[in-house]
């Protein structure tokens, strides 16, 4: 058994806007990926660079629905990154809004495995508030938000 861990949210836009800000790399590097960017749209097959240099694989894509992705979200005790799977899921609401769902498995069941679900829990619910304030209000959350990003440095751990 891995550890994991599921977030969710409405965005108050209709599901084909709310998914453009996820796939679209300009719109990405607007409220999430803002140091560094996102090199390229999201495509089934491909791999795309955020941050400068976190590889992310696009497992699967389906249009206004669904997005997994591979990348490296995992560390174990001995140092070594493995990787863990992301999925979005976006679901139309009869008020014309959009609830996505953040989802992340495969971490390992240690303690670096632990710390690596609470970190990565706190950065996609981080991801998924300044996707709001973007996409509904033009609103960068994320700036000025980490000392690391201040300094043109993409985000850490708080006690790396």
């Amino acid at each position: 058994m891995s550890l994991g861990i599921r977030i969710s949210g409405r965005i108050g836009r209709p599901v084909a806007e709310v998914f453009d800000a996820v796939v679209n790399p300009r719109k990405l590097s607007s409220y999430f990926t803002t140091i560094g960017g996102a090199s390229a749209p999201l495509v089934q097959g491909t791999t795309v660079t955020w941050w400068r240099d976190a590889p992310v694989e696009v497992v699967e894509l389906v249009p206004e629905s669904r997005i997994v992705l591979r990348w490296d979200g995992g560390t174990g005790e001995d140092k070594t990154r493995y990787k863990t799977l992301v999925e979005m899921n976006f679901k139309p609401l009869e008020d014309g809004g959009t609830l996505v769902t953040i989802a992340e498995n495969g971490w390992r069941e240690d303690e670096a495995g632990r710390r690596g679900t609470y970190l990565n829990c706190e950065g996609w619910t981080q991801m998924l508030c300044c996707m709001k304030a973007f996409v509904e209000y033009g609103i960068n959350l994320r700036e000025g938000m980490f000392l690391s990003e201040m300094k043109g440095e993409p985000a850490s751990a708080p006690d790396d």
